[in-house]
């Protein structure tokens, strides 16, 4: 059965001008990423232009939003599409989606927590863990880098962390 969870590509993240264009956050590797779909979150949103902005994002405008105070409404609206829209995978490539929820252990088995988030702050991906309660306390959350000698594996059902990075 197919993953029926979309896929977020972008994130729109505030208006542009007065024309109703917005600015994107971009989840993937570019604008090269976006430019084979028209069509987001289930056809709701429809690309009619879409360019690099220069600074790691993009700029779309959307046959739906006619000006600046509906581009303003959008801020924080994902754009998804289905996954059978996209390629199969590489060899150790991943979908954030298909990590968050999953539970992390150490590579020596111990139940460490549940992967939050994964973030990229510009030097490739890190992993949010949230620990397991202690105590009946919420666990600290920490980072690891999404690189082989910190998390040697993953997989759809868990996400494995080097002891030397689990450590609290």
């Amino acid at each position: 059965m197919a993953d029926p969870r979309p896929i977020t590509l972008a994130a729109i993240i505030g208006a542009h001008g007065i024309g109703g264009e917005v600015r994107l956050k971009l989840f993937g590797e570019g604008v090269e990423q976006l430019r084979p779909f028209r069509a987001f979150n289930d056809s709701a949103l429809t690309v009619t232009k879409l360019r690099d902005d220069g600074k790691g994002g993009a700029i779309a405008r959307f046959a739906e939003v006619a000006d600046r105070t509906a581009a303003e409404k959008l801020r924080g609206t994902a754009l998804t599409v289905a996954r059978s829209q996209l390629p199969p995978l590489g060899e150790g490539e991943y979908y954030y989606a298909d990590l968050i929820g999953l539970p992390v252990v150490s590579d020596a088995g111990d139940p460490l927590g549940t992967c939050v988030a994964v973030e990229n702050f510009g030097a490739g991906d890190v992993i949010e863990v949230q620990r397991l309660p202690v105590d009946g306390k919420a666990g600290k959350r920490f980072m690891v880098p999404m690189r082989e000698d910190a998390v040697p594996e993953w997989n759809e059902a868990r996400v494995v962390i080097a002891a030397a990075f689990a450590a609290d």
